[in-house]
């Protein structure tokens, strides 16, 4: 889930409305939606100068859409590139693509969007954009071409299942999205998310030769390969707390988040859910606890 460090210092990250230079391409402009999940705001990315590209542009909020269109003054937007549908970052595309003419590039449409035109809304999905319209879907290694600068696409599912990065090799940098973060861990929530194939994608952060992450909240990820390996660490030894309890009798989720989650902010007890339902999902993956049926936030978990 998203757990603040204690020791991360709000500082290093700007207030909201105000574009800041982070690079000679890159600027970053915090929007006005700080909380339990989104630190002081999403960050969206301006790439470029006088042809701009803008990553994430955001929540649907109309003191952002105008610091936004403030910040591009009279620069030509040539795309808009979005890492994932969740509504703290993808919503204000369409505003955007309608001001000025941009095309909108990046993620899938929300996994769930044939489900949710059949009226078969999941409730683990109210997080999800499902508005949200592309009109180049991106994959795995495709560039994107800006005027003196590129983006590399990779796709870095878990967070969910559509999330992408996209690497700027002209500053050895990478847009990180919600996969990583400096400022805390990220959540995997079940349906849209999945800790198999969040694993995953932090194993293939490991050993790229980018030297600094612009994630989606938070200030930049310094070191990310030291960063990157402390994560997969931390996933790994919460992945064996969590076996640990169901081995002990600790059968379901509730009782599992009041065992290792103690002195947690109530607020947060329903995120550790998921992300507890996302370790004892891909335990069941792999054989080590069991359940009746398919795994669900209500199950009763044993180990084998």
């Amino acid at each position: 889930m998203m757990t603040e460090s204690p020791d991360f210092d709000r500082s290093l990250i700007g207030p909201a409305g105000r574009a800041e230079a982070l690079s000679p391409f890159v600027r970053r402009l915090v929007a006005p939606n700080p909380g339990p999940f989104t630190f002081t705001g999403t960050c969206t990315y301006l790439i470029g100068a006088r042809d701009c590209v803008v990553l994430d542009p955001g929540p649907e909020d109309e003191r952002h859409f105008e610091a936004l269109m403030g910040a591009l003054g009279d620069a030509h937007v040539s795309a808009i590139v979005v890492t994932h549908t969740h509504k703290d970052h993808s919503p204000l595309a369409a505003r955007l693509k309608a001001a000025t003419g941009a095309p909108i590039f990046g993620c899938a449409p929300h996994v769930s969007a044939r489900a949710l035109a059949a009226g078969e809304i999941n409730p683990l999905d109210a997080s999800a954009d499902h508005a949200y319209a592309p009109d180049h879907v991106l994959a795995d290694g495709d560039v994107f071409e800006g005027a003196g600068f590129s983006l590399r696409t990779m796709a870095t599912p878990g967070h969910t299942m559509n999330h992408l990065a996209f690497a700027l090799p002209e500053e050895q940098a990478l847009f990180s999205g919600d996969h990583v973060m400096a400022w805390s861990t990220s959540i995997v929530a079940p349906p849209d998310g999945s800790m198999g194939a969040y694993m995953a994608s932090l194993s293939r952060l490991v050993g790229r030769d980018e030297t600094i992450y612009y994630p989606g909240h938070g200030a930049p990820v310094r070191d990310p390969q030291r960063y990157v390996r402390a994560l997969l660490g931390h996933r790994k030894m919460r992945e064996a707390t969590i076996l640990e309890a169901v081995q002990a009798g600790v059968s379901d989720i509730p009782a599992i988040v009041a065992k290792l989650y103690t002195g947690l902010d109530p607020k947060l007890h329903g995120a550790a859910a998921l992300s507890v339902f996302a370790h004892l999902e891909e335990l069941a993956a792999q054989g080590k606890v069991r359940l009746e049926g398919e795994p669900r936030l209500d199950a009763v978990y044993e180990a084998v």
